[in-house]
C-alpha cells in the first residue's frame, strides 16, 4: 500500500512540474532598432533595457514598456502597446505598434540592412505612397 501511495504521489508531481506554463522570454529578445517605412510619425525607434525594464526611445520621446503577454507590451508615457511579431527562426524581428491613434509596423534593423512592409487597402491602393 506505500509503494502504490508513493507511486501515486511521484506522478502527480511529475504531471504537476509538466503542466507548468513556459518562461517569459528574456528582454533581450526585444532589443535593437525597429524602421519604419517612410512618411510614418517617426522613423524609428530603439528598444532597450533600462534598470531591468524594457525602454523605447524615438524622437517622439521615450516611455518604460510593462510586459501585458508574452511579446506585447503597454508603451507607458504613450498609452499604447506594442506588438513583436517573431520570424520562423523565432526570433523577434518586427513590432506593431497602437499609440495615440498612430498604428506603425515596423522591421528590426540588422547586421546593417533594413527593411519595411508596404500596405494596401482593400482597393489595392497603397498607403504610404513611393516617391
Amino acid at each position: 500500500m506505500k509503494k502504490i501511495l508513493l507511486a501515486a504521489c511521484l506522478w502527480t508531481g511529475a504531471a504537476a512540474v509538466n503542466a507548468q506554463t513556459p518562461s517569459e522570454p528574456p528582454l533581450d529578445d526585444y532589443t535593437g532598432k525597429y524602421v519604419f517605412p517612410e512618411g510614418s510619425v517617426v522613423p524609428e525607434v530603439d528598444v532597450t533595457i533600462t534598470d531591468g525594464a524594457l525602454f523605447m526611445t524615438s524622437v517622439a520621446g521615450s516611455s518604460v514598456c510593462t510586459r501585458l503577454s508574452v511579446d506585447s507590451f503597454q508603451i507607458v508615457e504613450f498609452s499604447g502597446i506594442a506588438f513583436f511579431k517573431r520570424g520562423d527562426d523565432k526570433k523577434v524581428n518586427a513590432v506593431h505598434i497602437e499609440a495615440m491613434g498612430y498604428v506603425l509596423d515596423g522591421q528590426k534593423k540588422s547586421d546593417g540592412s533594413w527593411g519595411f512592409t508596404f500596405y494596401y487597402r482593400p482597393g489595392g491602393e497603397l498607403l504610404v505612397p513611393k516617391k
